[in-house]
């Protein structure tokens, strides 16, 4: 039986900025937001809370004005309003960082921010004020490269730079800071602390609780598209947040003694060119993960991570092909998850059941007649998506299971099903860049016993994650990159947040 989570009832002392009554939002087969009412002050940082699926983004994009509500009312400054589309919303003062982006990948990063500001700066002050804000915010970016030669992580800080640069009266930050130092996170806090002080209104989304207590003054949760709690962050613990959200507490990871067998994936003194001019040189790199161990790198987005998960990815070291030492068909040995989820990770307009071709063939029969044609049995790939549906509790677009298209689903579900789909096949080897991108507190907990799972059954892991809680958790050594180096490895039992965090700026003795 899922507890029922207690209510807090937070007193408004100041004028209210947003309220929201019975806001309803239904698709086919699903109640996506159910009678959602909830009121923030003018300067509070109030979080929305949730496991994946709950809602939450349908109930950004409808104040955002993305996604047109059924029923109920929406108050701005005391005000009802009908916000038709994403620019009205920004006429009234409202902007949003969306955790999947929105940009055009052949435009640079000042044109994207340009299209969302008043049209009466030039260009040429756009980048200038670009320029200004990443550096204040310490959110290092070019504002003259494309966006198609940026990484994931970059991408999220355009995002956030192109919000705070209207000015708003109220910001919706999803998920914003996946890809920052712990310094960093710091620094955007005070930036943080010091909008809600001039009077802006944050509606903050993320699955770091310990972020929540210690940044956000309320906080509203959210189940199964309804309302099921409120509360002070500050005076909550990790577990009892975790309790209202999912309706339980995560249990610790259970970690055995490492016994690391031979090597799985070695790098040896590895260097290769930028091959774009926005891109980053891999220096003289080494890498050694073995069979029953997970090796970890961090790093800021943007510093080679790209450029070596691409070097795995096609298994190419100085001109010689990766190989496993007892089986040289690789694809059936090596999986990998890409940090990008729609375009890389998932064909966006195909099922999950078809998405499995992307890296499995269990479902494919080699005919050796005369034409040497494939067969494809849908049966085969229906039951495997499920399969891994089932297994990691994916909400599939509308109830459609197997058959859903990996576009209808949020991103946290999409980032399930995808882990899922690799871990499924038992790899001998398995790269992960961001696991639990996005994923919430249950999620993430199984993602990350199961990569310990893999890890004692003999598989070798290497996950690239910005996230440090993450890798102090599941790794059993941790390098980090930087600049396109990678540090010496360390044992986790031995690596700090501070010690990482220097690393990060390329300051490791070699």
């Amino acid at each position: 039986m899922i507890p029922i989570p207690r209510v807090t009832i937070i007193p408004m002392t100041t004028p209210t900025r947003l309220t929201l009554t019975n806001i309803s939002k239904r698709y086919p087969a699903v109640l996506a937001n159910d009678a959602i009412s909830m009121s923030v002050a003018a300067g509070q940082i109030h979080a929305v809370l949730g496991e994946n699926g709950a809602g939450k983004s349908t109930l950004m994009k409808i104040i955002y004005g993305a996604v047109k509500h059924d029923s109920g009312l929406m108050r701005f400054d005391g005000e009802v309003v009908q916000i038709a589309n994403p620019q009205a919303a920004r006429a009234l003062g409202i902007s949003m960082v969306f955790q999947h982006f929105s940009l055009f990948d052949t435009l640079s990063v000042a044109e994207n921010v340009w299209l969302g500001l008043d049209k009466s700066q030039s260009l040429k002050e756009v980048a200038a004020q670009i320029t200004a804000k990443a550096a204040a915010y310490g959110l290092d970016i070019d504002p003259l490269r494309p966006v198609h030669t940026l990484a994931v992580g970059e991408r999220q800080r355009v995002e956030i730079i192109r919000a705070l640069l209207t000015n708003p009266k109220l910001l919706i930050l999803d998920e914003p800071t996946s890809v920052l130092t712990p310094q960093a996170v710091e620094k955007l806090f005070v930036v943080l602390r010091q909008l809600a002080r001039e009077g802006c209104t944050i509606l903050y989304i993320s699955h770091k609780l310990d972020e929540i207590r210690a940044l956000c003054d309320s906080c509203t949760v959210l189940r199964g598209g309804r309302v099921t709690g409120e509360c002070i962050p500050s005076e909550e613990t990790n577990a009892s947040l975790s309790r209202m959200m999912i309706g339980f507490e995560p249990k610790p990871l259970a970690r055995s003694q490492v016994q690391t067998g031979e090597s799985r994936l070695l790098i040896h003194n590895f260097s290769k060119p930028k091959s774009d001019p926005f891109g980053v040189d891999l220096n003289a790199i080494n890498l050694d993960v073995r069979a029953g161990e997970v090796v970890g790198i961090a790093g800021v987005s943007g510093n080679g991570q790209k450029e070596l998960l691409a070097a795995i990815s096609t298994r190419q070291f100085n001109g010689r092909h990766f190989e496993h030492p007892s089986d040289k068909n690789t694809n059936h040995r090596l999986h990998i998850v890409p940090e990008e989820r729609l375009g890389c990770g998932a064909v966006p307009s195909f099922s999950l059941a078809d998405n499995l071709l992307l890296t499995r063939s269990e479902a494919v029969s080699k005919s050796f007649g005369r034409f040497g044609f494939d067969w494809i049995s849908p049966a085969k790939l229906h039951a495997q998506a499920t399969r891994i549906i089932e297994a990691f509790n994916v909400k599939a677009g509308s109830g459609k299971g197997s058959a859903a298209l990996a576009q209808s689903l949020s991103g946290g579900n999409l980032q399930k099903f995808i882990v899922g789909r690799e871990m499924d096949a038992k790899p001998e080897v398995l790269v992960v860049a961001q696991p639990t991108w996005g994923v919430d507190v249950g999620a993430a907990a199984q993602i990350r016993g199961e990569l310990l799972t893999l890890r004692s059954e003999g598989c070798a892991v290497l996950v690239i994650s910005d996230e440090l809680d993450e890798l102090f958790e599941v790794c059993d050594r941790l390098h980090v990159i930087a600049k396109g180096r990678l540090s010496p490895s360390i044992n986790a039992s031995q690596a700090t947040p501070s010690l990482v965090g220097e690393w990060m700026s390329g300051l490791w003795n070699v």
